[in-house]
């Protein structure tokens, strides 16, 4: 018993680990969508954070501005994006899939010269788990929980003040209605394109720091195409927690779970690697299938999603 309970408790904090950059690029496309705009560049703006925080954290030896640089690439990748959605109207699915493009290639294209080439122990050290005393001491949740980085803690922190801020505030309350009815908005004097802007670069530097993470914290040295799909199983876990940012922490976690799951199998079982490996994709097509035949109005997508707004047309 306590063999499997050791075991259980490894699997949780790696589930965790793996499920961090999935969290913060679930509540950055959470924002963007909520406001209305469905940005299908989540997978490139995290390459482009992977790659700057990397690229900066390498050549400064800061994790602070390693941080700081993942963040602002991923703001950057969404400005652009917002900037084609919001201010020329263009269509949201293309231009985020160009921004995925774009994002895998310029993270290929900076990241050629970091082939091989790993963090300082200046970064490593800070990213090194950190024990809370007494909550790490629970069983099995414990050290889950509370013996992580300090982005993982951050991960905690920012899914539950997006809710906070989303759900019981009144910012939050106009960020909703321009989701869902943005002529309603208009009348009722919010600033439509400000809310846009703001909650779609908040998303897309939420989708930078997840790429950061992986590259600074989880593969401390760099690796070409380091997100693995990630930004692409986020898009879809936003439908799988019903665009709620506390559900995105279980779901966030249960993926990361599932994209570990196979090496603590591996040796165990005469299934391919592979096999596992594609676990959390399955598992997302799984998911959109089954919520598609659901319809329940609690859990629909925002009514505007999708849709560019026309002053003119109220």
């Amino acid at each position: 018993m306590e063999a499997f309970l050791s075991v259980l408790t490894f699997v949780l904090i790696d589930a965790i680990k793996a499920g961090t950059p999935l969290l913060f690029a679930t509540l950055g496309e959470i924002f963007a969508e909520k406001v209305g705009n469905l940005n299908l560049g989540v997978e490139g703006m995290m390459l482009m954070g992977a790659v700057m925080g990397f690229s900066v954290g390498l050549s400064t030896g800061s994790p602070l501005l390693g941080v700081l640089a993942a963040l602002a690439a991923g703001a950057c990748g969404a400005l652009v994006f917002a900037f084609l959605t919001i201010t020329l109207r263009a269509n949201q699915i293309v231009s985020g899939l160009s921004l995925t493009i774009f994002g895998t290639g310029f993270s290929s294209f900076v990241g050629q010269k970091l082939v091989g080439e790993a963090l300082p122990e200046s970064i490593k050290s800070v990213f090194k788990a950190i024990k809370i005393p007494a909550l790490s001491e629970i069983p099995v949740i414990g050290p889950a929980l509370f013996n992580q980085d300090i982005l993982v803690y951050a991960g905690y922190i920012v899914a539950v003040v997006s809710g906070i801020y989303l759900y019981r505030t009144r910012t939050g309350l106009n960020l909703r209605t321009v989701g869902e009815n943005p002529g309603a908005a208009d009348t009722a004097g919010i600033n439509i394109t400000l809310y846009k802007y703001i909650h779609i670069l908040l998303g897309g530097a939420f989708a930078g720091l997840g790429g950061g993470y992986l590259s600074l914290v989880a593969v401390p040295s760099w690796q070409d195409a380091v997100t693995g799909g990630r930004g692409w199983i986020a898009v879809a876990l936003v439908i799988f927690v019903t665009w709620n940012p506390y559900k995105s922490m279980l779901g966030a976690y249960f993926f990361g779970g599932l994209s570990i799951l196979g090496l603590y199998l591996q040796s165990h079982s005469p299934i391919p690697q592979s096999i596992f490996d594609m676990l959390p994709y399955l598992a997302t097509i799984f998911v959109l299938v089954m919520i598609s035949l659901k319809k329940s109005k609690e859990n629909c997508a925002p009514k505007a999603l999708g849709e560019p707004y026309f002053r003119e047309d109220r």
